[in-house]
């Protein structure tokens, strides 16, 4: 009974704490409801200015974008204005030059219809005259026949025989002076062309094709290429089948082979591990096979440029990829895609100045060649195979043709055909263009002349400009005139039949006859 007291007591008391804690929360709850509800009017007011705000500058921009677009339209419209006035002045000046031009073609007109009536009154009087003068030609000639005692047809066969021998003996000498003349002008047009062409057309000389120099930063880097007891440059040496040639040259290093995509491939790979710094057998090794795996698309690229350069275009991968590997192939000591570049621009050149096609012209130039670069498969002369793979690859039937008749292993087609031969011919044989040795070219000039010295009244030989000309110098009083063309002739014959020489060899022979007087 004591604990009931104290227990209602802490009860009161509880109740009573209660009572003053909600008070006390309840009125900070509504101060911080009075606070919030402050804010949200203040937020809403600066919601509603902010929104004024935006609406006032979206009027003013929607007016300046109106403003542009009026200024816009007014200036697209006075521009179309403008050109629509321009068009009807241009209307206008059609229809004025339409009536002149029909004024004009009806003036010509009248005047066509009166020359047409003049002709027809000249026709009337030509053919009364034609009828006065028949009747005057047979009254004569019945007054001939009486005279001479010939009928009109024994007279008419017998003028016949005579004008026919004259006539035939004119037309003789005739074909021989235009023979003449059209071989003085045909050989004089065809030597301007080639000569043009020619000296539009620059190309370097032979070069020895067996080495390839490549530089290094220093002579340093010949030790690093070596490498310790060697080992360096016998790897290198093995992978790419290529000597490497190292000797007191400064700041270089030689490569030799006789094969010219074994030395590329060399110098690629080289130049890759000098640039490197890192020369080991294993990194050797890796650049060599990486080199030689990028080497195909180095190969088209170069006959990419190839075609580039001289402004072709729709060929073929794989004759662009042939094309890129003439770079990498001699013949006499000539570079392969040179010698091609070269027959282009020539057979180009000479298609313009005779009005030929000019593309087709330099695409049968630089793929005249392109059956010396293919493998073993093909069997044949180069220039049939040439043909056959242009025609495989979609080239122009007048390109192929071209192709296979540079070596007159088919017939040629077309004047491009000629015209490829004979660029072949001249980039061939023009001085320097090909290598030919010390032994061989005295051999040939020997023989040139031993052939000249055979002939009976040959005094002296000589040949001159390489062995491109032999001059012939015959005595007057054995050999005639029309005996030294003869053997001019001859003698060409022979060196056809018993020398092999590039191009073509010119034959002068000199007959000279001196008279000497002396006056006392």
């Amino acid at each position: 009974m004591t604990f009931l007291p104290i227990f209602l007591a802490a009860f009161g008391g509880a109740v009573i704490g209660a009572i003053v804690a909600f008070l006390y929360f309840r009125r900070g709850y509504l101060k911080r409801m009075e606070e919030a509800q402050g804010t949200y009017e203040s937020i809403i007011e600066e919601a509603k200015k902010e929104a004024q705000r935006i609406k006032k500058n979206a009027e003013i921009k929607a007016k300046e974008h109106w403003l542009n677009e009026r200024r816009a339209f007014e200036k697209e419209t006075q521009r179309m204005r403008k050109e629509l006035e321009k068009e009807r002045r241009r209307q206008q000046e059609r229809e004025t030059q339409l009536e002149k031009r029909m004024e004009s073609l009806q003036r010509r007109e009248r005047e066509l219809l009166q020359k047409e009536r003049s002709l027809r009154e000249a026709e009337d009087r030509l053919a009364k005259q034609e009828k006065r003068l028949q009747e005057l030609i047979d009254e004569e000639s019945r007054k001939l026949e009486s005279i001479a005692k010939m009928t009109r047809e024994q007279a008419k066969a017998e003028l016949l025989k005579k004008v026919e021998k004259i006539a035939s003996l004119e037309a003789a000498q005739l074909a021989h002076r235009i023979r003449e003349q059209v071989k003085e002008k045909a050989m004089k047009e065809a030597k301007e062309i080639i000569a043009t062409a020619i000296q539009r057309c620059s190309a370097s000389h032979t070069a020895e094709t067996t080495i390839t120099v490549v530089p290094i930063p220093s002579d340093e880097m010949k030790g690093r290429i070596i490498g310790r007891e060697g080992r360096n440059i016998r790897a290198f040496e093995a992978l790419t089948g290529v000597e490497v040639i190292i000797d007191d040259t400064p700041e270089a290093v030689t490569l030799s082979a006789f094969d010219p995509i074994r030395r590329e491939i060399g110098r690629l790979a080289l130049e890759r591990l000098i640039q490197d710094g890192r020369i080991h057998p294993a990194r050797i090794e890796e650049v060599v096979n990486k080199v030689k795996e990028e080497f195909e698309d180095y190969v088209k690229t170069i006959g990419e440029n190839t075609i580039l350069d001289l402004g072709l275009s729709g060929m073929h991968p794989e004759l662009l990829h042939l094309i890129g590997k003439m770079k990498f192939r001699t013949s006499y000591g000539q570079n392969l895609l040179q010698h091609s570049i070269e027959v282009a621009h020539l057979a180009g050149l000479m298609a313009g100045e005779l009005g030929l096609n000019i593309e087709m012209a330099k695409r049968a130039g630089i793929l005249h060649d392109i059956g010396k670069v293919v493998d073993q498969t093909y069997e044949g002369p180069h220039a049939l195979v040439g043909a056959q793979i242009a025609k495989r690859y979609g080239e122009n039937d007048l390109v192929v043709n071209a192709i296979a008749a540079h070596h007159e292993e088919e017939e040629p087609k077309t004047p491009i055909a000629i015209l490829v031969a004979a660029a072949d011919a001249i980039s061939g044989a023009r001085p320097g263009a090909r290598r030919e040795t010390l032994e061989a070219y005295i051999k040939r000039i020997t023989k040139l002349e031993e052939i000249a010295h055979s002939y009976t009244g040959v005094q002296k030989a000589y040949a001159i400009q390489a062995g491109r000309e032999i001059r012939i110098m015959v005595e007057a009083n054995k050999v005639s005139d029309i005996e030294a063309e003869e053997l001019a002739r001859d003698i060409a014959r022979r060196i056809e039949s018993e020398l092999e020489y590039p191009g073509q060899i010119k034959i002068t022979v000199i007959r000279e006859t001196r008279v000497v007087e002396y006056a006392r």
